[in-house]
């Protein structure tokens, strides 16, 4: 049967230090955090998911963002290589977990630059996001790892936001949706659904139609729920205070088999 794990990890006691970059900093609960990371947690359990957690990372205000490093198509994990030169100590644990887990390993080398929040799998059609945190060097190592498997790499530009699903996540039938302000190509998508909040482009596929999804999209989810599918929504506002969002906080390994 296909998988339904999920990677996830604790945020760190210095949670409140973590980067920022397109928002202006406000304070952080990391207490707060903590209670909102384990309704998350909770709300993959809930609906049929094994969370694996990873090794803490506490000296790292990042790493609960377990998303941006690592990159998966099929049984392949592709550890990533962070824009973000701080966030580099975070892929280590993060290695050894998907290891364990069965999961072939490759890695993204220097001079290469590449975050998992950039990159978008559609079926078999992988977008990534080219811009402050992921460069050309880090699309080039992603098309050699997943193209011999089947993949179609589509190169998106990314300047306005952190990352590419900072902006556009997708639906399961493979509709784009995203806040039209802060997506800067739709064209490049065969199907692109503008929604009323930024917080209303990012979706997590928990599978049966259910859109895991922020609070702060009451909105989306409205319309969401209008086009048949169930918003399962959870309270993550603590991170998006550093630009974080539902598809940050965990990585979906769908296709590994046991």
């Amino acid at each position: 049967m296909p998988s339904t794990r999920a990677l996830v990890r604790r945020p760190s006691p210095r949670l409140a230090e973590g980067l920022v970059t397109h928002l202006e900093r406000t304070p952080v609960d990391p207490v707060r955090a903590l209670a909102q990371w384990e309704q998350y947690v909770g709300a993959l359990r809930e609906h049929g998911w094994e969370t694996v957690e990873v090794e803490p990372a506490d000296d790292c205000p990042d790493g609960v963002f377990v998303e941006d490093t690592v990159v998966m198509f099929r049984n392949v994990a592709l550890i990533t290589r962070p824009g973000a030169a701080s966030r580099r100590p975070e892929t280590a644990a993060v290695e050894e977990t998907v290891a364990r887990l069965g999961c072939s390993v490759n890695w993204v080398w220097e001079p290469g630059t590449l975050d998992g929040g950039d990159v978008l799998k559609i079926g078999d059609t992988v977008y990534v996001g080219r811009g402050g945190r992921t460069n050309g060097a880090g699309v080039q190592q992603l098309r050699a790892a997943f193209e011999p498997l089947g993949a179609r790499v589509v190169t998106v530009p990314v300047s306005t936001v952190l990352h590419l699903k900072s902006a556009v996540t997708a639906l399961p039938d493979g509709t784009v949706v995203g806040y039209g302000p802060l997506v800067e190509e739709p064209s490049l998508f065969p199907r692109f659904l503008p929604v009323p909040e930024e917080a209303g482009g990012h979706v997590v596929l928990l599978g049966g139609g259910r859109l895991l999804m922020s609070a702060s999209a009451p909105k989306s989810a409205e319309l969401f729920a209008d086009l048949g599918y169930t918003p399962v929504v959870v309270d993550i506002s603590e991170f998006e205070k550093l630009e974080g969002c539902v598809t940050c906080l965990s990585v979906r390994l769908r296709d590994l088999y046991s």
